[in-house]
Parts: structure tokens; sequence; C-alpha cells
């Protein structure tokens, strides 16, 4: 259960209808194996203890009586159980019958949740024979013990007050206003839904939108186990579309029509940094009854799988959508500046790398969007000690196959006649040999801005901000940023993109070249084969690694403890954990030192959940201290 991490288990166990004994037996059964997999929440379907479709079965008082000695043995044998425990099964109170969930934990029934929303229409007849639960809140006698029964009780772990629990029965999902919706503004954190919810064509992918639209409505996990075989198939058949959803994110489903169980480790820090974040997520006070359950702490053996590259979508399709969603961002924020000024002129530094070429590419799409000639576009490239002829070369090609006006300026003697004025050496090599560079080419691009009435595209990307690789009044200034908030693993992907795109074979050359030419800022001279000797990611490490710290720790407020394990277990092959430690001290050392040039951001389009602007996601001092976090990896 550290850092948050707890396993749920949704399973449909198999059942005959009206056949206590055998019911009970195998949901003995399927918790057991639940909690062999290290479940700390299971859920098991509505009414599964007599099961579902048996009709007007459920006046027969043999039937509601031997499920209430079922329920109580069934209690005492689980009583080695870790955990608590959901299962469906009808109870009479006060000569009304309800359809409820038993909650078991440590060998007893704790409570009952009724169902609130009791369905008569279509094939279902629940009315007929079940009361709705809406409203009641009392205690009933359960052999000789009181028991809570009523729809407003959240259950709390008491080792872990992040896992709060409330219950919802299958029609309770479906309505326009669920009780989950009370439930998670009075602290509930985690749904179940136990539910019999039949099938009929095209059903499962409604059903699967709104489980994993009420998680992320509610800002919640939700936990849903449905019927399956062995219920009656008179008129209806149960598919056991078992799911576990968390904040609009489904991480299990079952195959349907086999009775699968599934898991997933429930991360409820994330949620609760959620709820703490969104402002607008209301908290109530309804009169709520909170129930402690015992729940000993353990470790939660880890099997989420995070994608190592969170930013970019895995499956083609939705990659090449969100390329166009993106470019789509990113070209329309650029427009409306062009417009307000009134500039049919954007100057662009053109290096040949990465992030200038995604910023022409964008430029491009914005001038076209505004039917300006491409020609406006003034793409200046700067050579100097450290430019080879690969990004000269692809710089040109671009250009060219965009339709762009090219300026070649050589910065050199101007960067030499610099250091003669305030004495720097040419063969010291330090940081100054390096920003001298950087600000005259920032400086010619903001006079020929001035020249042509045009505005300067900045290139660096959201990466390089989050650890402060630009130089200060260098690369770091522009007049609109359009790349500040696409990070380096997704501005890859965006060139790609336009290289399967692009309408010039010239053209797509060119950007598989630039895809294929390591990342560099290009300050210090060539090797003697004329070749990149300045790789960033040797300097500041992969920025794979910087890009799944950063989203984790901005978009979903892990610990630096918790980021380390994560990344560990999604690595693993890829770098070990010596290595990722090292660069992970180095991201929290840079990111909290390089705040300063953050707070003076140029204005540049949001184009996702994460980004640095001063002005919107990320208010921070720029002197803040890491020792904090720091420490806690070096206290691991």
């Amino acid at each position: 259960m550290r850092h948050g991490f707890v396993k749920a288990a949704a399973g449909t166990p198999q059942v005959k209808v009206a056949d206590v004994a055998f019911n009970a037996e195998k949901i003995a059964e399927k918790v057991r194996e639940m909690a062999e997999r290290g479940a700390a929440v299971m859920v098991l379907p509505e009414l599964c203890l007599t099961g579902y479709d048996i009709r007007d079965l459920f006046w027969q008082g043999t039937l509601l009586n031997a499920a209430k000695e079922a329920l109580k043995k069934l209690a005492e044998s689980l009583s080695g159980v870790d955990g608590i425990i959901f299962i469906g099964m009808p109870l009479e109170v006060k000569g009304k019958l309800y359809n409820v969930a038993a909650v078991i934990n440590a060998g007893e029934v704790i409570a009952f949740v009724p169902k609130s929303y009791i369905p008569n229409y279509g094939e279902f007849y629940e009315a007929r024979h079940f009361a709705s639960g809406a409203g009641v809140e009392e205690t009933v006698s359960f052999f000789g013990r009181e028991v809570p029964f009523g729809t407003k009780l959240i259950f709390e772990a008491d080792s872990l007050p992040e896992l709060r629990i409330a219950a919802e029965i299958c029609e309770d999902l479906w309505v326009p206003n669920p009780p989950s919706t009370v439930h998670a503004m009075n602290g509930a954190g985690v749904i179940v839904n136990l539910s019999a919810s039949d099938e009929v064509v095209g059903k499962d992918s409604y059903r699967r939108q709104l489980v994993t639209g009420r998680s992320g409505a509610l800002l919640s996990a939700y936990i849903y186990a449905a019927a399956g075989e062995g219920e009656s198939t008179t008129d209806l058949v149960f598919g056991a579309q078992n799911m576990i959803a968390e904040n609009g994110s489904l991480l299990a489903e079952a195959e349907r029509f086999e009775n699968e169980t599934v898991y997933a480790d429930l991360d409820l820090q994330r949620l609760t940094a959620e709820r703490r974040r969104m402002t607008t997520f209301e908290i109530r006070n309804d009169g709520y009854r909170f129930i402690r359950f015992k729940l000993p702490l353990r470790e939660t053996k880890l099997e989420r799988v995070y994608p190592s590259r969170p930013f970019v979508p895995s499956g083609k399709a939705d990659r090449e959508a969100r390329c166009r969603e993106i470019l789509a961002i990113q070209a329309m924020g650029l427009k409306k500046r062009l417009e307000h000024i009134g500039s049919k002129c954007a100057v662009i530094g053109i290096s040949g790398g990465l992030d200038s070429t995604l910023a022409l590419l964008v430029t491009a799409e914005a001038f076209d969007r505004l039917k300006l000639d491409r020609k406006g576009i003034l793409c200046v490239t700067m050579p100097c000690f450290g430019t080879t002829g690969r990004t000269y070369n692809n710089a040109v090609t671009l250009t060219r196959e965009i339709g762009a006006t090219l300026m070649e300026i050589p910065i050199r003697e101007a960067v030499l006649l610099h250091f003669k004025d305030i004495g720097q050496s040419e063969d010291d090599h330090d940081v100054t040999y390096e920003n001298a560079q950087a600000r005259e080419r920032t400086q010619v691009l903001m006079d020929l801005a001035n020249k042509h009435g045009g505005l300067v595209v900045g290139t660096g990307d959201l990466s390089e901000l989050a650890l402060g690789w630009a130089t200060y009044n260098g690369d770091h200034m522009s007049m609109y940023a359009v790349n500040a908030s696409v990070p380096k693993t997704l501005v890859r992907h965006l060139v790609a993109y336009c290289a399967d795109t692009a309408d010039s074979e010239a053209l797509t050359r060119a950007l598989l070249d630039v895809l294929d030419t390591p990342v560099s800022p290009e300050l210090l001279p060539p090797t003697g084969g004329g070749e990149i000797s300045q790789k960033t990611e040797d300097l500041v490490g992969p920025y794979e690694l910087h890009d799944f710290f950063l989203y984790h720790m901005l978009r979903g407020g892990f610990s630096p403890s918790k980021i380390y394990r994560v990344a560990v277990r999604t690595f693993a092959g890829e770098y070990d954990a010596e290595t990722i430690m090292k660069w992970l001290k180095k991201f929290y050392w840079r990111f909290f030192g390089q705040q300063y040039k953050r707070s003076c951001l140029p204005d540049g389009p949001k184009v996702g959940s994460v980004a640095v602007s001063p002005r919107g996601d990320l208010r921070m001092p720029s002197d803040a201290c890491s020792a904090a976090w720091i420490s806690e990896l070096e206290n691991m």
C-alpha cells in the first residue's frame, strides 16, 4: 500500500439459479482467489448469492432465509481474508425486500447498502419484487448484531485513510443523477457497482463509457462487477463485463462471456492529488456514516503498467489523430497572434534540429490558414563554431521545400568581436562561450523581425523548459513560443507525422534525417570528422526519462520515491535502477534551479494537460528549494 497503491478485483463466480449453498461456495472460492492475488477490495455481482433472474422466487421466505444463513456462514469462513468484500443478495427489512450489497470484513457483515433506483421497463421488472433504498438510513439486526443499512455509507480503511469506498448497484449507474455523485462529494474515492446488466447488441460499449465516464467525472476509481454465465437464460444472457476504471481511464476489462476476474492497482494518492488540484470539485457533508474496516498494512505487488512515453499515444491511429490536433492548436495560436499584430512575416532561427523544424512546420500551417504567401516566413540560418554540414544542409532543404525565404547570416565574426569586448578567450569553451552564440542569434532574429515588421517564432520545447536547457534571453526568448508545451518525446512524433504526410519526397527525406540527427545545441566545435560533438542527452540525460518524470510529477502529483519506483518498473530492460536514480536527482535539481527562466516565458499555446506557463499551469517561486525532494531520494 506504499505510495497509495491498492489492488482491487471485480469477478463473477459461477452460479446456479436459486441454489444458495452452491453459490455461497463458489463466492468463497472466488474471494479466496482474489485474496491470493493480493486484492484488498473485492467486488462480486448483484444478487449473486441467489442468482439475479429468479423472478417470483424472491417472494419465497425459504430462499430469503437461506440467503441470510449463507451470508453469515460465508462471512465467518472468510475471516482469514484481509480486505473488504461486496456481495449482492436480497434482504428483507421490516416487511420490504431490498436488493443490497452485503459488505464483509474480517469475518463479519459490517453493512448493507440497498439499491436506490429500481428499473421496471423493457426486460426489467424489479419493482415487482424490490423496494427502493433511497433515503432509508437505519440499522438492521443481523443474527444478534446491529448492522448499518443505507445508501449514505462510506467505508474507510483503518490503516489507509485515503481508501474510502461507497457502493451503488447496477441501475444506479444509468440514471441522470447517480448516487455515486453524492458519494464522491462526501469523500468516497472508490465507487463499487454490483451489477446484473444483460447483454444486447452494442450495450457493452455504452456500459464501458458509463464506467469510465463516471470515474473521470468523480475523480475516482470505479469497480464494476457484472453477472455472467450461470444466470438464467429464460429471456436474458449476461456477459460478465467486469471493469475497473480510474479517473476516466479503463485499467482492466474482462473478456465477455468468460466469467473472468479482473485486477488493477488503484492509485489513491493520484486521485487525492487530482481532487486537490480541481478546485471545482465540490466537497459536501450530507450526513454520511463512515464505517471503519480492518485492513492490515502490506506491500502491494505492483502489476500496473505505466506507458514509458506518457505524452505519446501508443496506437498508430490515436497517435496520428493526436498529431493532427496538436499541430492545429499550435497553428491556430500563431495565426491569432499574427492576425492581431497585423504581421505577414514570421522570423525563425532554423538550425536543422527537431525543435526549429517543428516550429517551421507549424508556421507554414498558420500561414496557409491565413492565406499568406509562405515566402513571408523568414528562415535564418546562423552558422557558427558548432554548426555541422548535416544540420546546415537540412535547414536549407527544409526552407526550400516548405517554400519559405532563406537568409544565411554567419555570426562567427560578430561573436569573436563580442569575445574581444568582454575579454573572453575563443579557446575557453565555457558557458560564456556557448551562451554568447545563443544570445547573438536571438539578437539577430529580433532585429530582423523589427526590420521586416515580423514576429520571432520561438522553437524551444516543454522538456527543455522543464530542465532549463535554454540560454536565458537567448533561445529562451521569442515573440510567440509555439512549442512551449510540447515535450521532446512528442516533438519527434509530430515531425515523423509530417514526414509521413509530406507532399514532397525531398521534404520527407529531410524530415527523416532531422529525426535521425542527435539532439544538440551545436555550440561547441564539431569533431575532427565534422560530426556533432555536443549531444544534449549525454549532458542532461535521456529525454524519455525526463518526460516520464515531468509527467508524473506535474500531472499525477507523484512523490520522488514513487516516480523512482514506477520508473524502475516501467523502464526495466532499458535503464537500470542506478541510471534512473542518477537522472531523477538531476531532474529535480535542474527543475527547481531553472524556474527563473520559466517565470518570464513568452506567450505560447497550451496543447496538453502538462504545461509550465507562469500565467497558467505552473506558478512557482523562482527561488524554491529542491532539498526535500532530493532528500527523499537520498534516504530511500
